[in-house]
């Protein structure tokens, strides 16, 4: 059927919630698009004027289109080369949805979407659509096929799941920056001792590379060996200038909300690493490496004003 004007508005302004769902559920900004894409053509194809609620339908496409990718993606990922992160977001991104309340803004954090690859394809849509979205336990049993006192148990299996024992600390953007300039100063002094302060005793470092970068696939694991890690990997040399191609610069920013570092050379983002802040102390650096993961980084950071490097390493 041929979509009216009206047609086209309705699913147009569902978009950046569509778009914001997908996203949580899938870690992935371009699997995101695409399922978001594939909505608007079921969208095309359906009997509109039969349609009670389209927001409700809309979302119920989308999360099965999403449940079949989480299902998929599970074979996948049994042969990703080494650890897989998902996709970041930088600031400003409209994928990134509504932060209007602290389990909102959770939802979307880079540890959280992190954590939530533990969880069953049902787990994380009853987590994502309820902690992030309020849907109501009754729709989201609707979505699923499910009962309410089902979905119920769900959701608090998932948030038990994802809970890591860990408080986080809520930070915004100028304490963002002073964290990362506080860790680039120890990173590059030279010396474990001061970055070994700055971390918590079980802190972790991981990167993603997909087999396309080198990026460390087994995380290290405790404050002196992520800060011997860190040491290193912020001291020049000519192995890793000729690896990336140059001399990236380094900025402060946040991803997912959080504070980040990101790696840009000629204008190309390189590697955002993720930096994961509890009370105690920076607990997890997520370095997001494989270049196939960063295509929209790029494309906002070209867009953006990003200020003055805080340096150029290598």
């Amino acid at each position: 059927m041929a979509l009216t004007m009206n047609d086209v508005d309705r699913f147009e302004a569902s978009m950046p919630r569509l778009e914001a769902i997908a996203y949580r559920l899938l870690g992935s900004a371009s699997d995101a698009e695409d399922a978001v894409q594939e909505t608007f053509l079921r969208w095309q194809a359906a009997d509109i004027d039969r349609i009670e609620v389209p927001e409700a339908w809309l979302t119920k496409v989308l999360t099965n289109l999403c449940l079949n990718q989480l299902t998929s993606a599970r074979a996948r990922r049994e042969t990703y080369v080494g650890e897989w992160l998902p996709e970041p977001l930088l600031a400003g991104d409209p994928m990134l949805g509504p932060a209007d309340t602290a389990e909102q803004r959770e939802s979307v954090s880079y540890a959280v979407l992190a954590l939530m690859e533990r969880l069953s394809p049902n787990e994380r849509v009853v987590y994502v659509l309820r902690e992030a979205f309020d849907y109501p336990h009754r729709q989201i049993a609707e979505i699923l096929d499910l009962t309410e006192a089902a979905s119920q148990q769900i959701f608090h299996r998932a948030k038990k799941h994802v809970a890591d024992g860990r408080a986080r600390t809520e930070i915004d953007e100028a304490a963002a920056r002073r964290i990362v300039e506080e860790f680039l100063a120890a990173a590059t002094s030279g010396r474990t001792e001061p970055l070994v302060r700055l971390l918590t005793e079980d802190a972790i470092a991981i990167g993603d590379g997909g087999g396309k970068v080198p990026a460390r696939a087994k995380a290290f694991e405790g404050a002196l060996a992520v800060a011997t890690f860190m040491r290193g990997l912020f001291k020049p040399g000519t192995a890793k200038r000729a690896i990336v191609g140059g001399s990236p610069e380094i900025y402060a920013t946040t991803a997912n909300g959080a504070p980040a570092l990101v790696a840009a050379l000629d204008g190309r983002v390189i590697g955002v690493m993720c930096l994961e802040v509890t009370a105690e102390g920076i607990a997890a650096f997520r370095n997001q490496v494989n270049p196939d993961k960063l295509e929209r980084a790029t494309q906002r950071w070209a867009a953006a004003d990003h200020g003055e490097p805080l340096l150029k390493a290598f």
